[in-house]
């Protein structure tokens, strides 16, 4: 690669962002990195990358990190973006994810010498196929539109991916997009979701899960794809960077066997966690507090994740290793880190980010993971025995719990379908009616 070079990567203090950093310094490249004024998350940054500080959404903040000593030339990776599970309209996610995606567009186009953008979308920016449909990368032909995506993130990205576009067809702009699903994998130094989600299983904090599916890649896999996009990448074009999905159980079962994690015993079905989460949802609209399970989460468990990535592995040679080596080498890592021992036993934590998500300083609150936890206390009074024909309906009153949608228990009762005025005995009454 060519040393005069100058790589400028937004989002390089996320999980995505220090790989790529990583990955390109290996290379024997000039990295340069967008970092918003006091942002905590720099240190997770390589110390041989050039750090500028600047905002996204100050288009004059940028003029910095764009300009490069004369005689070089430079490509723009842009990684970051706020990343949120709140489904709901964010002016500040607006903000961040298109507003800051439209400088970027800008800056690049007032330098002749950046030769290229890769913007870096989300597998949630393309609209959903039906189920046993693989799905495929947008195109001019197939725009992204984000009425056809659900939840504001990937609305937000939708957007923010056919302004890309868009500028590509208008403007002239020499820009690819490639499209990461979920991220698993070592050196999650700020203990991002996913990581943290392994955390729990593997200290047996997560006594139950749910049915469904998600997609999830190592991030060395994403962010060698990333960098291939910068030469393989063909302007105008989308690229899914994805994996094979798989069960939140499968992950389970590979994290027992690697390191002895308890193993759990049951696996919540994805309509009554919908119904449940909806119960937690109401309830949250009394305290104002975010609830511990949201329909949405539930959502993504339950749609189709399974995306066709061939384009990618023709194109830009990309390759994924086996959920099995990811998950070997990201429990070498806890050890090492000295999150775990090695019986998958810990007393130590690292820091957490307050349950948040960063990429490149942007971060919004999380679902915690102790949703399952609480969802246990409020809900499941026992799971050892699951009656058949009980699932569906509220139609029996067992010890202690309210079967129906698989024995919810007479807390969550009171707590979340009880009417004003109504006691415990009449709410399960009238629910036994149902």
């Amino acid at each position: 690669m060519n040393h005069e070079r100058y790589y400028l990567l937004t989002g390089a203090a996320g999980f995505l962002g220090t790989n790529i950093c990583m990955q390109l310094l290996e290379a024997g490249c000039k990295v340069r990195a967008l970092v918003l004024p006091n942002d905590k998350s720099v240190k997770y940054i390589p110390e041989q990358v050039e750090v500028v500080l600047g905002d996204l959404t100050d288009a004059p903040s940028l003029e910095p990190f764009f300009t490069v000593p004369e005689g070089c030339t430079s490509v723009v990776i842009h990684c970051a973006s706020m990343v949120t599970v709140n489904p709901n309209y964010s002016e500040k996610l607006m903000a961040v994810n298109v507003g800051g995606t439209r400088n970027i567009i800008t800056k690049v186009l007032n330098h002749p010498e950046c030769e290229k953008m890769v913007y870096v979308s989300s597998t949630g920016a393309i609209p959903e196929q039906p189920h046993g449909t693989p799905i495929t990368e947008v195109s001019k032909f197939t725009p992204c539109d984000p009425k056809k995506v659900v939840g504001a993130y990937s609305q937000s990205k939708a957007t923010a991916t056919q302004m890309v576009l868009d500028a590509v067809q208008v403007m002239g702009l020499k820009a690819c997009v490639v499209h990461p699903s979920g991220i698993l994998g070592p050196n999650d130094h700020a203990i991002g979701e996913t990581t943290g989600t392994l955390l729990q299983i593997i200290k047996g904090e997560m006594p139950m899960g749910m049915q469904g599916s998600f997609n999830l890649c190592d991030v060395r896999d994403l962010a060698a794809g990333t960098i291939a996009a910068v030469d393989k990448g063909r302007v105008g074009e989308c690229y899914i960077l994805a994996n094979k999905t798989v069960t939140l159980k499968d992950m389970c079962d590979m994290l027992h066997k690697e390191c002895n994690a308890k193993q759990i015993k049951f696996y919540l079905p994805l309509d009554l966690a919908d119904k449940i989460a909806a119960g937690l949802e109401k309830q949250a609209e009394k305290t104002g507090k975010m609830p511990l399970m949201t329909t949405f989460s539930v959502y993504n468990l339950a749609r189709n994740n399974e995306f066709d990535y061939s384009k990618a592995q023709k194109e830009l040679g990309y390759t994924t290793r086996s959920y099995e080596e990811t998950i070997h080498d990201e429990v070498r890592w806890m050890i090492a880190e000295g999150l775990i021992d090695g019986n998958g036993v810990t007393e130590k934590h690292t820091e957490v980010t307050d349950g948040q998500v960063s990429e490149g300083g942007y971060t919004e609150a999380l679902d915690p993971v102790e949703a399952y936890k609480a969802i246990e206390e409020t809900v499941v009074g026992t799971y050892q025995k699951i009656e058949d024909g009980v699932v569906g309906g509220y139609k029996k009153v067992e010890q202690g719990a309210v079967s129906g949608f698989q024995k919810i228990s007479d807390k969550f009762v009171e707590k979340f379908l009880r009417k004003p005025g109504e006691t415990l005995e009449e709410a399960k009454e009238r629910l036994n009616k149902k």
